[in-house]
């Protein structure tokens, strides 16, 4: 496993694709996965052989002091638009392409695609793992001391990094106190996810659940149930109430 807070790569078996429009811009069997020292999760980067190398211009305004200190910058030139530094190369992978797939203020390429199955956000890191399991633990979910959700049929996610995430049948959540939100997430590890609100939210921050009502197919059992954030609501498994987590998402759901 690599260690963390430093740059590490390693070669990977998948056949990988990035599409921007109608274009294959990366076509790859043989990418590598890199660890950057300051970002958690991983990235690629490509052979050059494998990327179509015409669309590349060296870039106008190059992010000089990102990414490893790479110092060649590429722009992207397809369908007469130009998107801004969206390809490097790391000084320590001579011969290796890596392209921007988050953190940039635009979308580079539109989908990408791990041998025929489609990813979102970046890469799956092969030491984290996510694990949904059926279970008949009785799972309560309160919010200001009023019962939410109730079940004895969850699906109790274990996630690599993350307190156990409890999804819930939704004949088994009490619709009729939430409200459905516009927004629309994507996990690599599980899919494109929809969002509710309290309908008075009170002191619970916004868009406090959450589903995913076509999952990819490493998480199909978690399709259709809800989740609740554990770092704002109060979860109660058999009889127990668990405390509240500090996470990633702690601070931000704070400010909501």
């Amino acid at each position: 496993m690599p260690a963390s807070g430093t740059f590490n790569w390693e070669p990977s078996e998948r056949w990988v694709r990035g599409i921007r429009g109608d274009v294959t811009v990366v076509d790859s069997r043989n990418p590598v996965l890199v660890w950057e020292s300051s970002h958690p999760v991983p990235r690629y980067a490509f052979p050059e052989a494998e990327v179509r190398s015409d669309l590349l211009r060296p870039a106008a305004d190059p992010a000089t002091g990102t990414h490893e200190g790479s110092t060649v910058f590429y722009d992207l030139v397809i369908g007469g638009e130009t998107v801004a530094n969206t390809a490097w190369s790391y000084p320590a992978l001579p011969g290796h392409i890596a392209f921007e797939w988050f953190q940039h203020d635009g979308e580079v390429l539109e989908h990408w695609y791990e041998e025929e199955e489609e990813i979102f956000v970046h890469p799956r890191d092969p030491y984290k793992r996510v694990d949904p399991v059926p279970s008949s633990r009785h799972v309560r979910v309160e919010i200001g001391g009023r019962v939410v959700a109730e079940t004895r049929r969850p699906v109790l996610l274990f996630e690599t990094g993350l307190p156990t995430r409890y999804y819930i049948p939704p004949e088994d959540v009490n619709f009729e106190l939430f409200e459905p939100t516009a927004t629309g997430t994507r996990c690599p590890y599980k899919g494109v996810a929809s969002y509710w609100s309290l309908r008075e939210g009170g002191s619970v921050p916004a868009e406090v659940a959450w589903a995913y009502p076509d999952p990819i197919p490493a998480a199909e059992r978690i399709r259709d149930h809800v989740a609740f954030y554990n770092e704002v609501v109060d979860i109660v498994v058999d009889g127990v109430k668990l405390e509240r987590p500090v996470t990633l998402f702690t601070e931000r759901l704070s400010e909501a």
